[in-house]
């Protein structure tokens, strides 16, 4: 299984469906003309080259959207006025990153995904001394804590390692932190009773000044670190990965990869739990896994 050392922050996405999620909806009478596409291709490569973020294979009708959106939020004409700026100015390059990330998450989102996790894959996991889980793809941490908090109640917490990783430094940042606006942490709390929870969400977090902190142990072995499914490879073996609503933002290649990437990660007969949207029917991988709870996208290594 290839290695690779992972880069730690201090601080601190079966032919899968490329279905756009409703919050992305493309705009009809907005479509760009030929030369932001030949931009668009320009600004892809120059931020391969100057910054290591490969976005050549993310599904371009996603990245036109939010690339539009940042040109009129930074008051710039064109795509190439904008790559002028970002190869000379490595925190412009940041600000862009905001908006060529998704950063669009809840806690317990889609409830029966973690009801089946609950089902199928803790009374396996519950028979090994020590587990690893990967949250790919983690964005700002919700479905970390998540996780987190269902390992807890089901007395996996003190044998789990939990891997986050992100390719956007300040998700992983706020991640890390476990700190969220308390109002939207109560709306989750339907989630969590629908996802099986059996105390109430509030029990595991602190709150004032309408913050709201998670209790630290919920994640007391975590590594938080950049990693691109885009180029980057194996780090660790995993005993559950879930990389939820990332890979519909990806080509077909791409997609691929990043599936064959959680099979050489997965040690043997573990678990890969996919969003809503997300498939393995078509995939260049169908043959390595089997469905455990198909509906919820969650499947297991053969």
């Amino acid at each position: 299984m290839a290695t690779r050392k992972l880069r730690p922050r201090t601080a601190g996405p079966a032919a899968l469906s490329l279905a756009v999620p409703e919050a992305e909806a493309p705009d009809e009478t907005a479509l760009p003309d030929a030369n932001f596409e030949i931009e668009l291709e320009l600004l892809l490569e120059a931020i391969f080259r100057k910054y290591q973020h490969d976005f050549r294979h993310y599904s371009r009708a996603s990245l036109r959207r939010r690339l539009q959106q940042a040109l009129r939020d930074l008051h710039l004409g064109t795509l190439s006025q904008l790559q002028d700026r970002m190869l000379r100015d490595a925190g412009l390059f940041g600000r862009l990153l905001q908006y060529l990330t998704v950063q669009v998450s809840e806690m317990f989102r889609d409830p029966a995904y973690f009801r089946a996790i609950r089902e199928h894959v803790v009374p396996v996991l519950q028979t090994y001394p020590s587990v690893n889980v990967w949250v790919a793809g983690c964005s700002s941490g919700e479905e970390l804590w998540s996780l987190a908090i269902l390992f807890e109640e089901e007395g996996l917490a003190e044998r789990t390692v939990f891997y986050a990783t992100d390719i956007n430094p300040e998700a992983l940042a706020i991640a890390r932190a476990g700190v969220y606006d308390a109002g939207r942490l109560r709306a989750f709390g339907e989630n969590y009773l629908a996802a099986g929870g059996r105390r109430s969400l509030s029990d595991y977090y602190h709150a004032a000044y309408g913050k709201a902190k998670f209790r630290a142990q919920l994640i007391r072995q975590s590594v938080f670190a950049d990693h691109s499914l885009a180029t980057d490879s194996v780090f660790q073996e995993a005993h559950l990965i879930s990389c939820r609503n990332v890979l519909i933002y990806f080509d077909r290649p791409l997609q691929d990869r990043a599936i064959g990437l959680f099979g050489d990660a997965l040690a043997r007969r573990g678990f890969l739990g996919l969003g809503s949207k997300e498939s393995l029917h078509f995939s260049a991988h169908v043959g390595a896994f089997e469905p455990v709870a198909a509906q919820e996208r969650l499947y297991r290594k053969l």
